[in-house]
This record gives C-alpha cells, sequence and structure tokens, in this order.
C-alpha cells in the first residue's frame, strides 16, 4: 500500500434522517439550541433537509436533518436514522484517486458540489465485486475543506 496522500481533518457533519423532519427539528434546534441555516432540496438526491450546527468557525459541525422527498424512492435518508457521516478532508482529489486504487467503492456521481457549498464524494456503505472496499454499513460523505481549516489544521 502506497502512503496516504491526504489527511482527515475531523468532522465536517452528521446527517439525521427521519420520514417527517419536524420532531428532529424540535430535539435540535428547539431543545438542543443548534443554530438553523436553511434548507437545501434534491430531487435527484430524494432529500429535503434543514441544514444545523453547532460550534463555530473551524470547529463547526453540521447536522443535517433530512426527510425524503418521496418515502418509496432510492435514496432513502430516512434509514438508517444516522444517515451518514462527512469527514473534512484536505486534499479530495487525492483522497478519491487513492482510495479508489486501494478498491474503494464509491457511490455514482464522483465529486460534486454539495448541499453547503464545498466539493463532496460519498463512499458506499457496502463493497462489490470490482471494489471490494466500503464503509463496513454506514454512507461516508468525504468533504473538501476549505483553506482556513486546512491551514488552522497545518499550524496546530
Amino acid at each position: 500500500m502506497t502512503e496516504r496522500p491526504f489527511k482527515v481533518l475531523g468532522i465536517q457533519q452528521i446527517a439525521l434522517g427521519a420520514p417527517d423532519r419536524s420532531g428532529l427539528h424540535d430535539l435540535w434546534v428547539g431543545l438542543f439550541g443548534l443554530a438553523s441555516h436553511g434548507t437545501y432540496r434534491s430531487e435527484r438526491e430524494n432529500v429535503d433537509e434543514e441544514i444545523t450546527s453547532v460550534g463555530s468557525g473551524v470547529a463547526r459541525v453540521e447536522v443535517d436533518l433530512m426527510q425524503p422527498i418521496d418515502p418509496s424512492r432510492a435514496p432513502r435518508v430516512h434509514e438508517p436514522a444516522l444517515n451518514h457521516v462527512g469527514l473534512w478532508i484536505d486534499d479530495l482529489p487525492a483522497a478519491v484517486a487513492w482510495l479508489g486504487a486501494q478498491g474503494v467503492r464509491f457511490t455514482p456521481g464522483g465529486i460534486r458540489r454539495g448541499a453547503s457549498g464545498h466539493d463532496v464524494c460519498f463512499i458506499h456503505p457496502k463493497g462489490s465485486a470490482d471494489a471490494p472496499r466500503g464503509g463496513e454499513g454506514v454512507l461516508i460523505e468525504l468533504v473538501q475543506a476549505p483553506a482556513e481549516l486546512v491551514a488552522a489544521f497545518a499550524s496546530a
């Protein structure tokens, strides 16, 4: 195995799903006091989500509260309820190339702009015959870290 050409800098987000996200909003925004930053809707990804966060600056972590647009259609963003974990990556293209060479399976779509405006790519929860390594049952989002986070990590 070659040396890893990227670093995981921290947790960028967790994404939680429910058939109706109003209960998630009541808990995370109403009771826990997370800040709400707006919504994101994608027919292609079958998701209607509220973007909330905890922390600030480079320590800010998103908590995305998701519901499916159509519960009978895939992806079923409410199953499982802990939908995915997002990781800040210092060099996303290098990470995707290297992980792919190690047999990691990615979801369709490749690197693309995510709901929060950062480039993202997803590791499939399960491996396949062609790419036997997956997220061991967990959908993992790799997120290109902004320059200020990469710099903060480098100086820490």
